[in-house]
């Protein structure tokens, strides 16, 4: 087994011609990785993720081989997967008004160049979800937005098209099944790369609390932050401190830690139906 690469959050391997996906506890927020992991974070987005890989076959192709054949070492956090050219953009869908997304709107009335309705606010549901991808940075870079022709640009009109028509399909088909247990997803990223055939495939992770907004929808309000179970939860804590997004982040107290945790269980259990049960080597 040959280590190949370290991102913010997982680690890359190749093994006998695979590439083994392995998520860490660590936690990254404004592309910075904080000095303190969040126990079984790297399995919670694994199995969610594979949870979603089966649910959204019919979608797109993905890259997971098996999420069973994997060192025991790695067990439960780990999956083996077919190997991907990938392509430089992040594809992010979006069904709800906030973030990055939010603060565009309030100077521009856009959203990555897409134009949307005027009197929107903090939490607002979309008319209709939006395609605005980001460049893809190097680890230690931040990604950028990018406006649809960028995309065209920079892959081709063909892939561009595909693209959004991929992420929005999945975006729309997991907040449909999201919200049929109470959760809304109100924005996701995906990754896409090329297989050994040129076939656009789904790789990375899908629709974790690393990739995506949860939000409880029996709170959900329009007009001021909402309720998360995902690592939003972490970024407002880290900026409360006064931390400025730069390198070294905060340590996290453990109530910070253990609330963060309590959050990536419950929106695993509710969106698969599962009971939570940490594997073990």
């Amino acid at each position: 087994m040959k280590h190949v690469h370290s991102g913010k959050v997982r680690d890359l391997y190749e093994l006998d011609g695979d590439i083994l996906l392995v998520a860490s506890d660590r936690v990254s927020v404004y592309d910075v990785v904080l000095p303190t992991p969040i126990p079984d974070k790297g399995a919670l987005l694994t199995q969610l993720s594979v949870w979603w890989f089966d649910q959204l076959a019919g979608v797109v192709p993905n890259h997971l081989l098996s999420a069973i054949d994997v060192p025991p070492e790695f067990a439960g956090r780990a999956i083996r997967c077919r190997p991907l050219t990938m392509i430089g953009v992040e594809c992010i869908a979006r069904g709800y008004l906030t973030g990055l997304g939010l603060r565009e709107y309030q100077k521009y009335g856009t959203v990555s160049g897409v134009e949307l309705p005027d009197g929107l606010e903090e939490g607002s549901k979309l008319p209709a979800p939006i395609f605005t991808p980001t460049t893809k940075a190097s680890d230690g870079g931040h990604d950028e937005p990018m406006t649809f022709a960028e995309v065209v640009d920079q892959e081709g009109r063909e892939t561009a098209e595909r693209l959004r028509e991929l992420t929005l399909r999945i975006y729309t088909q997991g907040a449909e099944r999201a919200a049929a247990r109470g959760i809304i997803v109100a924005d996701t990223k995906v990754e896409f790369g090329r297989d050994d055939q040129g076939v656009l495939t789904l790789g990375d992770e899908i629709l974790t609390a690393d990739s995506s907004r949860f939000w409880p929808a029996d709170e959900w309000q329009p007009g001021k932050p909402q309720q998360s179970f995902d690592k939003q939860f972490v970024r407002d804590w880290s900026l409360s401190m006064g931390w400025d997004k730069t390198p070294p982040g905060p340590e996290l107290p453990e109530e910070i830690v253990t609330a963060t945790r309590e959050r990536y269980v419950e929106v695993y259990e509710r969106i698969t139906g599962r009971v939570w049960s940490p594997p073990r080597p």
